[in-house]
């Protein structure tokens, strides 16, 4: 079963547990995510303390096939978004797998 968290669940979740009113819980949440797209555009790697790591790579072009019709076709130069999570987040995750079961 998939579950998504949407902006609006976040801003909320945040609302609940700060006290600040949801105008202000959105401008923060908007912010941070804003922070974090305008560094990446800069190709600045975000480093987030016991989170993880957001940077940013280019892929070069290359040849890709569709599966169906085996058409090849070429994949244009890129740029993506990376995303390494901390050893502490890690950890974390795998505890609460294991707990879960």
């Amino acid at each position: 079963m998939r579950i998504n968290l949407t902006k609006k669940d976040l801003v909320n979740l945040i609302y609940m547990q700060v006290g600040f009113s949801k105008q202000i819980t959105e401008n923060l949440v908007e912010e941070f995510f804003s922070i974090i797209v305008s560094n990446l555009c800069k190709k600045q790697t975000i480093k987030i303390s016991k989170f993880g790591t957001f940077l940013t790579r280019t892929k070069n072009s290359r040849v890709g096939r569709n599966p169906k019709t085996k058409e090849e076709k070429e994949i244009s130069k890129r740029n993506v978004v990376l995303f390494k999570p901390s050893k502490e987040f890690k950890e974390l995750l795998n505890n609460s797998l294991n707990n879960a079961t």
